[in-house]
């Protein structure tokens, strides 16, 4: 079984760290077929690349999948880029047959056009102090490993997955300020380059709603949301969260063993 949509939009996958969540990404894409796929920014770690990261088959397979999607499966891709692969500010656009790699993208979609884009043009932060964005980095990580050494102990007692990042983000009150004005910001820049939508990725933060007249559309992340959002082919839009998908699109135990031990080579 597979799901067939027009259009997949992925975000901040952080792949070369220890968090990002590339054997349930590469799961995801095996079980869906899309025309047109998105890699909204943040896709490749480079961040941590160069303090040493953390690559693994997992990480190649993703890369590997795509690749097979442009060479077989006729598949546009458009990478956006972000802050955390920046090094490709140097080099936009580029276009390589179906593959676009690009600062910002206009998607067509039966419903009007929408605004693609990382969302780091609008964090003070990412863009002005960048040592002050690589502390903030660095003490992202060490959530990250405060957050898995917890969720063991969680585990251990019977007890389902808790995010300590996502309850930060949801309790603190500057945080749920810093969102709010990042989405009112991203909506108006859809509004002035006279888009109907806007899709987003960088706060980690999943969401599909309305911000006055512009549809707002966050793919979230995969490194603790794990979500995604489609395109279907009457242009209605769907946020897919992995937990649920993964109950309608099953992996087989045989192949998450191979899964694994980096046995699997075909899409």
């Amino acid at each position: 079984m597979k799901l067939n949509v027009r259009t997949v939009i992925l975000s901040d996958l952080h792949l070369g760290t220890t968090d990002s969540k590339a054997q349930e990404v590469n799961h995801f894409l095996r079980h869906v077929r899309c025309e047109k796929l998105i890699l909204n920014g943040d896709i490749i770690d480079g961040w941590q690349l160069r303090r040493g990261g953390h690559w693994t088959k997992a990480h190649t397979r993703f890369v590997r999948i795509v690749l097979k999607w442009l060479e077989k499966k006729d598949t546009r891709v458009i990478y956006v880029r972000g802050n955390h692969d920046d090094i490709l500010a140097s080099f936009l656009p580029l276009d390589f047959e179906n593959l676009s790699i690009v600062e910002d993208h206009v998607h067509e979609s039966p419903s009007g056009r929408y605004l693609v884009l990382h969302g780091d043009i609008f964090d003070t932060v990412t863009k002005n102090f960048v040592f002050l964005a690589h502390l903030g980095d660095w003490g992202y990580r060490a959530l990250l490993t405060l957050n898995r050494v917890y969720n063991r102990w969680r585990a251990w007692r019977g007890l389902e997955y808790w995010s300590l990042s996502r309850a930060i983000k949801a309790r603190v009150k500057e945080a749920v300020n810093h969102v709010s004005n990042f989405e009112d910001h991203i909506a108006e820049l859809a509004r002035q380059r006279g888009c109907v939508g806007v899709m987003c990725g960088h706060i980690h933060t999943a969401a599909d709603k309305r911000i006055g007249d512009i549809h707002y559309l966050n793919s979230g992340d995969w490194v603790e949301s794990m979500t995604a959002i489609v395109e279907h082919w009457d242009g209605r839009f769907e946020l897919i969260d992995y937990t649920s998908f993964i109950l309608k699109y099953p992996q087989p135990d045989a192949l998450a063993a191979a899964e694994v031990n980096g046995e699997v080579a075909e899409v």
